[in-house]
């Protein structure tokens, strides 16, 4: 039986987990779960899983939960705050935690959990495009197990040999390329011309994958890819030259590795996070995620395209950040966050993202952090300079 600690439970990712987890009590048991602000699926999860402990980090309605789970009777500990993420994140009796906060809130408890030597299921990217470095060097440290959860990266580990799983170098194991996948989003065939009256309705809807409405929207503008391509460039300790993004609209092929003797391992699934999240919390066995299995029948053709810097330019600001270093790719995410933020808020129109991404780098790509502390303020600078040109 193992313990698994949720960061971001109430998310498309926490309920994913929970639901792997449920089909599966005889081994994995809830130690803890956070969640931002909503405390109502927080309380009804914490009276399903019954958790030592629960995080509610905006405390506006920590005493109404309190109430209420002492109410029915329930034992979870209820903290409130960013400092007790950190604190569920190390819990002693956890074998795994999940780490699913969005964006830059998720640095500190990941690292944390990193710190504490746990297998670490990533889905919060940010981690990996704010401090790659020093965030891999914590993982060799400390002897964390780190096992992506996206479904390219976890689809890329699938494909790799078992040596290149455990950290050895991949040109050494005749691996040439990463080969990363993407459906190109809602917006993979509209006019160019009509890219400024698009609404946030419209860039949440994704066609294949159901996400949380910061993610859609990093997808309708490829950002997403971008971030998973840094993601990735620590991910496999692999130069950015050897990763190529390459869009599938179907969305059934995962990601692909290319090898030296011209062949391309693939990993392909439904679009159904459970599937790496099970792979992840099982590895190395392989147990059932609830996943419907691919009926090649059914399935059509498949179909592979280069992506249109002016359609994607967020896709391209990343990858060029990737290749600037950390502080640019740290400016990256935090201008994008802003950015998303004020789009999806009808703040600014969505081709704005871009441009404040692109203003953003041009006045901080080029700094230079080497430590936790450079980070956080450089990615306070580049959200600071992206709020200041927002319309008011």
């Amino acid at each position: 039986m193992q313990g698994v600690v949720i960061l971001g439970a109430t998310g498309s990712i926490g309920d994913s987990t929970l639901d792997v987890i449920a089909r599966h009590p005889d081994q994995y048991r809830v130690v803890a779960l956070s969640a931002h602000s909503n405390a109502e699926k927080l309380l009804a999860l914490c009276l399903r899983f019954k958790p030592e402990q629960a995080v509610l980090v905006d405390g506006a309605k920590a005493p109404w939960l309190a109430a209420e789970l002492k109410k029915a009777g329930g034992k979870t500990e209820l903290l409130v705050g960013e400092a007790a993420l950190c604190e569920i994140a190390a819990h002693p009796d956890a074998a795994q935690v999940m780490a699913a906060i969005v964006g830059a809130a998720g640095l500190l408890p990941t690292l944390a959990a990193v710190k504490a030597g746990k297998r670490v299921l990533l889905a919060n990217k940010e981690a990996l495009v704010m401090s790659g470095e020093l965030f891999m060097a914590a993982v060799r440290e400390h002897g964390a197990e780190l096992l992506p959860i996206d479904s390219e990266h976890n689809a890329i580990f699938q494909s790799l040999p078992y040596a290149c799983q455990q950290g050895q170098g991949l040109k050494a194991h005749g691996v040439t390329q990463l080969l990363l996948t993407g459906s190109g989003g809602p917006f993979r065939s509209r006019e160019l011309a009509t890219f400024g009256a698009i609404t946030p309705a419209e860039a949440v809807a994704h066609p294949n994958w159901s996400m949380g409405q910061k993610i859609s929207v990093d997808s309708a503008t490829m950002m997403n890819k971008g971030l998973e391509f840094i993601e990735a460039r620590w991910l496999f300790d692999c130069p950015p030259a050897d990763i190529q993004v390459v869009l599938h609209p179907q969305s059934i092929i995962h990601s692909m590795v290319r090898y030296a003797d011209g062949s391309v391992l693939a990993q392909m699934g439904n679009p159904d996070m459970r599937t790496p999240i099970a792979h992840a919390m099982a590895y190395p066995e392989r147990i059932d995620a609830g996943v419907r299995p691919l009926d090649f029948f059914s399935l059509g053709q498949f179909s592979f395209e280069a992506p249109d810097p002016a359609r994607y330019p967020c896709l391209y600001l990343a990858i060029d950040a990737c290749k600037a270093g950390q502080g640019a790719t740290t400016v990256l995410n935090a201008a994008n966050e802003v950015a998303v933020a004020a789009f999806l808020a009808g703040r600014i129109p969505f081709t704005s993202i871009a441009q404040l991404v692109e203003e953003a780098l041009a006045r901080f790509g080029r700094e230079t952090v080497s430590d936790l502390a450079g980070i956080l303020a450089l990615d306070r600078q580049g959200r600071q300079f992206v709020e200041n040109r927002l319309p008011c």
